[in-house]
């Protein structure tokens, strides 16, 4: 069940995304690339499952809540459509004084990708030139092994620095002269998102790590739109960049961890009560044919599958990320897409908690209705931190509930810290009408 689920959601990330612009770059000069999002639905789950959920219908102390996890439940009416929403967060509910701390364990689970195709150039309209056969056409892209190319000692090894990032270690965290906190940065930005209904001094959403064996995805050369390849990027980005990054077309990564998964939940290494995380390095999903610039890039998605039956469904969700070091995406860097990916599974861990329309923002080119906080400004940085190892991360920008909502029945404009609908300001107010 598990692996024909995460199959199908390959097969929508080649078929359902918009491709890209190649922008009539030639082999010298590929621009920086915006990336691309991705969200699929949840698998394997009944209507009336998912229609219980989002009516907040489904206790989370409930033994037939799907969801294991620390979890809430909201039901507000909006003030940008006057319509009623309802939906699932993780952790304990900020509203109305909400104190609670909560910590859900969350499992890192590197991918080492081997590649023995090598793209040289790049034509006009975006086909890339693959070279195979000599031993410089193989590449190796290992979240666990030092790399002095893309990084520099002491954090020269990809998982490690991961490890001691603000996602996983407290540091103090100041938005527009507000101090929300010493302490995680996913908490940090769920602590902003409802500054105005919180017990500040006790609310706290947090995550553990723990770091599991590295797995190995062996890419064979592209070939009829599937495959993989290392594109060479010192050669090929306008300004250089530090190393090659890995383009691998959806199906195969999906096939790949549909199996890993399935091998780590007999083994009971992972499980629904925590969050499975996929950390690739300098390696990207492309929406189809990897040879096409056109389909690049995918940086990370997070998703559910039920690991159940259909009467007694059993939410497994888990993410998937690349840390990224290369430069080639437009503000794009080491923890961003990981901070992107994580704030939108606790904000909506199913993947379908409904929003009022909204969109042509961030990576959303139309309207979208869901509660992805991370879509709307993709490509814009948080303030970065600098953690005592003496490297300095970057964190993506996210959207506030108030955004997606407006005010929530009948109450104040918005919920977040400083009445900010993002957690560095970018937006001021709401998304405004019902998107069109």
């Amino acid at each position: 069940m598990l692996r024909k689920t995460l199959t199908v959601l390959c097969f929508t990330i080649a078929c359902c995304l918009v491709a890209v612009s190649a922008s009539g770059q030639d082999s010298a000069g590929i621009p920086k690339i915006r990336l691309k999002s991705y969200h699929p639905a949840p698998q394997g789950f009944s209507q009336e499952t998912l229609d219980q959920l989002t009516r907040g219908e489904l206790s989370s102390s409930s033994s037939t809540n799907p969801i294991k996890f620390p979890n809430w439940s909201f039901s507000i009416t909006s003030s940008r459509d006057g319509k009623t929403y309802s939906g699932t967060m993780v952790g304990g509910s900020p509203l109305a004084g909400g104190g609670s701390s909560t910590t859900v364990p969350l499992k890192v689970i590197p991918v080492i990708v081997k590649t023995v195709a090598l793209g040289t150039a790049v034509s006009s309209n975006g086909i890339i030139t693959v070279a195979t056969g000599a031993t410089t056409d193989k590449t190796t892209f290992s979240p666990t092994a030092v790399d002095n190319s893309c990084l520099a000692k002491p954090n020269n090894i990809p998982a490690t620095v991961f490890k001691q990032s603000p996602l996983f270690n407290n540091a103090d965290f100041n938005y527009g002269g507000t101090d929300v906190g010493t302490t995680q940065a996913t908490d940090a930005f769920q602590r902003a998102n409802f500054w105005g209904t919180i017990n500040r001094a006790t609310y706290h959403v947090d995550l553990t790590d723990t770091q599991l064996p590295a797995v190995t995805l062996t890419v064979p050369a592209p070939k009829n739109g599937v495959g993989g390849l290392a594109l060479d990027l010192p050669n090929l980005l306008v300004g250089g960049a530090c190393g090659r990054i890995a383009l691998v077309d959806g199906n195969t990564i999906g096939n790949f961890l549909g199996n890993v998964l399935s091998a780590l939940l007999t083994k009971g290494t992972v499980g629904p009560t925590n969050l499975p995380a996929f950390m690739f390095y300098n390696a990207a999903i492309t929406a189809g044919d990897p040879t096409n610039l056109a389909n690049c890039c995918i940086g990370g998605f997070h998703g559910a599958v039920n690991i159940g039956t259909t009467a007694n469904p059993i939410a497994q969700t888990f993410s998937v990320f690349d840390f990224d070091m290369t430069g080639l995406f437009l503000n794009d860097s080491d923890t961003a897409t990981a901070s992107h990916e994580i704030a939108e599974w606790v904000d909506d861990p199913l993947g379908n908690n409904p929003t009022p329309l909204w969109g042509h923002v961030g990576q959303v080119g139309g309207c979208a209705n869901n509660l992805e906080v991370g879509d709307p400004l993709s490509g814009t940085e948080a303030p970065r931190i600098a953690m005592p190892n003496g490297f300095t991360y970057h964190l993506q920008e996210l959207a506030f509930f108030s955004w997606f909502f407006g005010a929530a029945n009948g109450g104040s404009p918005s919920l977040g810290v400083n009445n900010w609908f993002s957690n560095n300001g970018t937006f001021l107010t709401n998304a405004g009408p019902v998107c069109h």
